[in-house]
C-alpha cells in the first residue's frame, strides 16, 4: 500500500481554484501592496500626513494638514522636482522645468490616487500596473540614475519588476475584484480595461 491515501493526492485539488496559478495568494498580496504604495503617496501629498510631507525635518514635529498639503496649496511635485534630483541625473533639466507646475501636479494626484485604488480593488489591474510601471520609470530617471548605493538597481526597477509580473499574471483575480471586473460589460467590449 503507497503512503498517503487518496484524500491525501486530491488534498492540493482542493486547496486551489481551478486555473489558479501556484502562488496566487502571493500575487493578491504584492497587488495589494503596491497599491497601498500609490494609494498613500495620494493621501500623504494630499492632507500632509508627516511622512514624506508635512514634518519638519529639524524637530521632527507633523503639522497635519499644513501648507504644504495639496488640499492648502501646496505642490504635491515641487519639492521633489526641486530638491529630490541627482545633479549627476541626465534628465534633470528637463524634471526641474516641471517643478511647481500646476498641470503636473494634477496628473501626478490623479494618477496615484486611480492607481493605487485599482491596484487595492484588483480592477483594471494590467492598466494599472502599466501606469505604475511609467511612473516608477519617471521616477527612476529623476532621482536614481545612478543609485547611490548599487550600480543601477533600486527600488524603482525592483517595483517595475513586481508590476510587470501583477500585469502578466492579471494578479486582480487573486485577493480582489479582477474575475467581477472581466466579466464587465464594458471590460468585455474593451479587453484594454482587464
Amino acid at each position: 500500500m503507497p503512503n498517503g491515501t487518496a484524500n491525501d493526492e486530491a488534498a492540493p485539488e482542493a486547496r486551489a481554484r481551478v486555473g489558479e496559478p501556484p502562488g496566487a495568494i502571493f500575487w493578491g498580496l504584492l497587488r495589494i501592496a503596491i497599491g497601498w504604495i500609490f494609494l498613500w503617496a495620494f493621501l500623504d501629498k494630499l492632507l500632509a500626513l508627516g511622512f514624506a510631507t508635512g514634518r519638519d525635518e529639524e524637530t521632527g514635529k507633523i503639522d497635519f494638514f499644513s501648507p504644504d498639503s495639496w488640499i492648502h496649496g501646496g505642490s504635491p511635485t515641487q519639492g521633489f522636482l526641486e530638491f529630490g534630483l541627482h545633479t549627476k541625473d541626465p534628465f534633470e533639466s528637463i524634471y526641474s522645468d516641471l517643478a511647481g507646475q500646476g498641470w503636473v501636479d494634477w496628473i501626478y494626484m490623479i494618477s496615484m490616487l486611480v492607481i493605487g485604488i485599482a491596484l487595492i480593488l484588483g480592477i483594471a489591474t494590467r492598466i494599472a500596473a502599466l501606469a505604475g510601471i511609467v511612473w516608477m520609470l519617471l521616477f527612476y530617471t529623476a532621482a536614481a540614475i545612478w543609485p547611490e548605493n548599487n550600480p543601477f538597481l533600486d527600488d524603482h526597477l525592483i517595483y517595475i519588476i513586481a508590476l510587470a509580473g501583477i500585469a502578466y499574471v492579471g494578479a486582480g483575480r487573486y485577493l480582489g475584484l479582477g474575475d467581477w471586473w472581466e466579466r464587465a460589460g464594458i471590460v468585455r467590449r474593451y479587453p484594454l480595461l482587464r
